[in-house]
């Protein structure tokens, strides 16, 4: 992989001109940005966990001596896939078993280790996967314990059994997703109908379960407000949803000394370290930048 220059050697050659990453002036605000050449750039999704860890890459990163520009909470991987096979982002934190439904909705990979084989070679030319962490954060089939223990629900295939109309909060994505209604009722023959909710089972999610407008919501299994409510994930025994361990996804251009940092924040990404940093952001409200900035320096990486 080429070598992209630390800060340091930056400063040292800040009296030649430097190259632009990409053309300047562009109109599309997600387009590759006016930056010095070897400046890392990171990208996040546009939910706050996605964020937290974007944001521990990139400390990182700067940590090692690495410039680093953040372009955070873009969307939904419709928007930034696209921007990361232009090269006009770096690094991004990624869900391994959602991104190769994306890439190759007809892969039979369904463990850990066969999807991220899967996903090394169905990333696009010019981007790979590090390694992943142990910690996974996927989409849950989640209900309120009032919902569970009205209709004994324990199981996704127990809702084929409920004699009442289905909603379920969720991206508006999730129409189209393998695990969305189509899925649902090819696998489970449970016929539901999205009720979109576009903060990616944030708080609006949640207050549309609670308050009795769906009776499923999409909820992502890290999220603390799933024990903090007392809500119920139910099983998924045909693994309808796969597994989403945290994956790079990077640009093949980066050196290994950068993804040699990146891979020590995904090392000690356990699903309690997930946990706890997602329950900072929801109880304390403590911002991105802090929350990994202090796990970092708990974990030696800072």
């Amino acid at each position: 992989m080429t070598i992209r220059k630390p800060t340091h050697a930056l400063l040292a050659a800040a009296a030649v001109p430097l190259l632009a990453l990409t053309a300047c002036g562009s109109d599309d605000p997600l387009g590759p940005a006016d930056t010095d050449e070897g400046a890392i750039i990171v990208g996040s999704q546009l939910y706050y966990s996605n964020t937290i860890i974007a944001e521990a890459y990139a400390q990182r990163l700067e940590a090692g001596g690495y410039e680093v520009q953040r372009e955070f909470e873009i969307g939904q991987r419709e928007v930034y896939m696209p921007e990361l096979e232009q090269g006009a982002i770096d690094v991004f934190p990624e869900y391994s078993g959602n991104l190769l439904q994306y890439l190759d909705p007809e892969s039979e990979a369904s463990s850990a280790d066969e999807i991220q084989q899967a996903l090394a070679e169905a990333l696009p030319e010019g981007l790979v996967p590090l390694a992943p962490a142990e910690a996974t954060d996927q989409d849950s089939y989640v209900v309120t314990s009032e919902f569970a223990q009205e209709h004994d629900l324990r199981s996704v295939e127990d809702l084929a059994g409920v004699d009442e109309d289905l909603r379920i909060a969720a991206n508006s994505e999730f129409e189209t997703r393998p695990y969305g209604p189509g899925g649902l009722r090819e696998v489970y023959g449970v016929e539901v109908t999205l009720l979109p909710v576009e903060d990616s089972g944030g708080p609006l999610t949640l207050r549309a379960l609670l308050d009795g407008d769906v009776q499923i919501a999409d909820i992502y299994s890290a999220d603390p407000a799933i024990e903090a409510n007392d809500l119920v994930v139910l099983e998924d025994p045909q693994h309808l949803v796969l597994p989403q361990n945290v994956v790079p996804v990077v640009s093949e251009d980066l050196s290994d000394d950068v993804a040699a940092l990146i891979e020590e924040v995904n090392a000690a990404l356990t699903q309690e370290q997930l946990l706890a940093l997602n329950a900072r952001s929801v109880e304390e409200q403590a911002a991105p930048e802090t929350i990994a900035g202090d796990w970092l320096a708990e974990q030696g990486l800072a």
